[in-house]
């Protein structure tokens, strides 16, 4: 029924066929390899062996190096020699773009070679032209007659190839035929996949890169399906989210597309591309991975006894459409997903605890302001609040504890109840407005027409459901009570509910991320409800209080409801469902980077990050420019050393500016398209 993917009840890797990279394996059920890429200058063998190293040292177990003219692809010789002279035999990664001598030279040298096939022979002009199936056809031939010679190289020397298409690059030719989309990414990695195979070359990985997570996900699915269908088997695949920025946004982002394919069983090996020093792209890529070996925290779960999925798939996994539900409230409809903050573990709440989810209060002049990330309910437990309430604040809480909300200085009209699934259909007090009920997902052997609750409250116009699941493969629980609800024709509106069982920041991101995000990508949530179990609050409470006693102040200097409240929202950000910020599209800097790209980016968001909704890429070469900007509003280029280019979309408005007064400019062109705000 469905090609794209194994399973879609439990996790289940997708065969694919072996390939060889020096002596690493990689597809045919080895372990998901993860990988970096140099970000030195390629001609400074001393510079870019030391960042290799480190790169190694961190778990690296593939190092991609640019390659893009000649010089760079024949210095990768002298590279490969001090590497292996010094003891690391890490196969090496040659990075071509427009350069196909580049990339015969470098075929001859290291391990495997990655060509884009949007730049390598095709042209890229940003123009529209109308192609007859006979031109079409030459142009295929010509692209055959170009990258035939490069196959039989890495033939001959036992190199890997990587077809690596991206999203924002696709030629002109690819863009006249199938436009911006999903299907066109994979027709021209595919163009470029019949020839190997032409060739009995087989030894090739492919990608479908864009720094769209939903693009992302639906690419690569699509690719999957049509090498089954057509070969009836499939190359492994390297995954991606291109120039997914830095801080908790680039992970974030990054775990929203390739998390939500590790899921389901897709994925060979993964690159986390950060706007950072690529040494600490490794931990992320180790945490996506871990989650497929069964770790200790999640020894007491077990695997669900989810029930198979009858034909047809009542969404479309292709593309994105939001399941149709009605509004409770301001919930479900056409609104955008909202945000529940879990405070329950707060003691006693009060209104300080309350700017950690987006609300300050201001004593003296007795108002509340909010910010654009507020949360737009509470979730206190048993826990009643002898406060008022910001005017757009509601709460969660226990029914029993519903019963005397009246009590309170907010009013029982800001206090909802959270029923335990079949509860609510035996309860004799129920809200007339809002009632939020928990399901937890197939955590035990019952039969799906066991679920008789379903028939009393599916369709209640006072319901919202809340679907979670103590089952090891949560995700593929919860989505499958979604199919069971399209099906049935249940149209109420469901809360996401996760907890994290993990222990650091970045494990609390990607798995948040990962079982939130594949679903939202799906069209499936109304909203996200984030927590921590006991252990998990207590050891970033800990956190907390140790970094505000020292003074320090870094990236994950938040209280663990703050981190949650914060991550929610980044996770809607990621997955375009709601935009509640400024988005940066920041490529991961390599050795064709003409500016300081972590400083850089740093400036333009000390400025700019209050633009909410305005997507700035800010990218250091032409090859990371206006096509790889994808859809980006604003784009920040390097045109040469020291030089500035500046984007309105794909088009060019300002050319070759002294990067020194390139951030002003910058300013100046969001001023002149009325996408500028002074900040408050």
């Amino acid at each position: 029924m469905l090609l794209y993917a194994p399973s879609l009840t439990r996790y289940q890797r997708l065969a694919t066929r072996e390939v060889r990279i020096g002596d690493l394996l990689l597809g045919n059920f080895h372990p998901i390899r993860v990988q970096t890429m140099t970000t030195t200058d390629t001609l400074d063998t001393r510079a870019t062996v030391e960042q290799s190293i480190r790169c190694i040292e961190a778990g690296a177990e593939l190092v991609r190096i640019t390659a893009p003219s000649r010089k760079e692809a024949g210095n990768l010789q002298a590279i490969k020699d001090e590497l292996r002279k010094r003891g690391y035999n890490t196969p090496l990664v040659a990075d071509i773009h427009f350069t196909p001598n580049a990339a015969e030279i470098a075929a001859r040298i290291v391990e495997k070679v990655r060509v884009n096939p949007g730049n390598y022979v095709d042209k890229k002009k940003f123009e529209q032209i109308e192609y007859t199936d006979a031109e079409y056809a030459e142009e295929i031939d010509r692209i055959r007659e170009r990258f035939t010679p490069l196959v039989r190289i890495c033939k001959e020397h036992g190199t890997a190839l990587r077809i690596g298409t991206n999203h924002g690059s696709l030629s002109d030719r690819i863009m006249s035929r199938y436009g911006d989309t999903a299907i066109g990414m994979v027709e021209s990695a595919m163009e470029f996949l019949r020839i190997a195979r032409d060739e009995s070359f087989h030894n090739t990985v492919l990608s479908m890169k864009s720094s769209n997570p939903q693009v992302m996900v639906q690419a690569y699915r699509l690719l999957v399906t049509t090498m089954l269908q057509e070969f009836g088997e499939a190359y492994p695949l390297h995954l991606g989210v291109t120039e997914a920025g830095d801080g908790e946004d680039g992970r974030v982002k990054s775990a929203a597309g390739i998390g939500t394919l590790l899921e389901d069983g897709i994925g060979d090996t993964v690159r986390v591309s950060l706007t950072e020093d690529p040494e600490l792209e490794i931990p992320v890529c180790r945490d996506l991975v871990k989650r497929y070996t069964t770790p200790p925290e999640m020894q007491h779960c077990t695997l669900g006894v989810v029930p198979a999925i009858s034909a047809p798939l009542p969404y479309d996994p292709y593309a994105y459409k939001r399941r149709e539900t009605f509004a409770v409230s301001n919930i479900g409809g056409t609104q955008v997903p909202v945000v529940v903050a879990d405070l329950s573990k707060i003691p006693a709440i009060t209104p300080l605890h309350l700017e950690a989810v987006g609300y300050r209060y201001d004593e003296p002049t007795d108002k509340w302001s909010i910010g654009d990330m507020a949360a737009d309910y509470i979730f206190t437990g048993h826990q009643l609040l002898r406060f008022e309430l910001p005017g757009t604040l509601k709460v969660l809480v226990y029914p029993e504890t519903w019963k005397d909300a009246s009590r309170t200085p907010a009013g029982e009209d800001k206090y909802f109840p959270l029923f335990m699934d079949s509860g609510y259909a035996t309860a004799e007090a129920k809200s007339n407005l809002l009632n939020f009920v928990m399901v937890d997902c197939f955590n035990d052997e019952t039969p799906l027409n066991d679920y008789t609750y379903f028939d009393q409250l599916g369709n209640d116009p006072a319901v919202v459901l809340c679907l979670s699941s103590t089952n090891r493969n949560a995700m593929q629980s919860v989505r499958r009570m979604f199919i069971e609800l399209l099906q049935r024709g249940i149209r109420n509106p469901v809360v996401l509910m996760t907890d994290s069982y993990w222990n650091t920041t970045d494990e609390h991101l990607i798995h948040f991320t990962t079982e939130t995000g594949a679903l939202l990508l799906d069209g499936l949530g109304d909203g996200l409800c984030l927590g921590l179990n006991s252990n998990s609050y207590r050891l970033l409470a800990d956190s907390y209080e140790q970094v505000n006693a020292s003074g320090r102040n870094y990236l994950n200097n938040q209280s663990p409801e703050q981190f949650i409240n914060n991550t929610a929202f980044s996770i809607l950000q990621a997955t375009r469902t709601r935009i509640s910020k400024t988005e940066y599209i920041s490529c991961p800097s390599c050795g064709r980077t003409l500016f300081d790209l972590q400083e850089t980016t740093a400036k333009i968001r000390a400025v700019t990050h209050h633009l909410k909704g305005v997507k700035i890429a800010i990218m250091g070469c032409i090859v990371n420019g206006p096509g790889e900007m994808a859809d980006a509003d604003f784009g920040y280029v390097g045109s040469g050393p020291g030089k500035i280019t500046l984007y309105k979309g794909k088009e060019i408005v300002k050319r070759n500016i002294d990067s020194e007064v390139a951030v002003q400019e910058l300013i100046n062109l969001l001023k002149e398209y009325d996408a500028w705000v002074e900040p408050a």
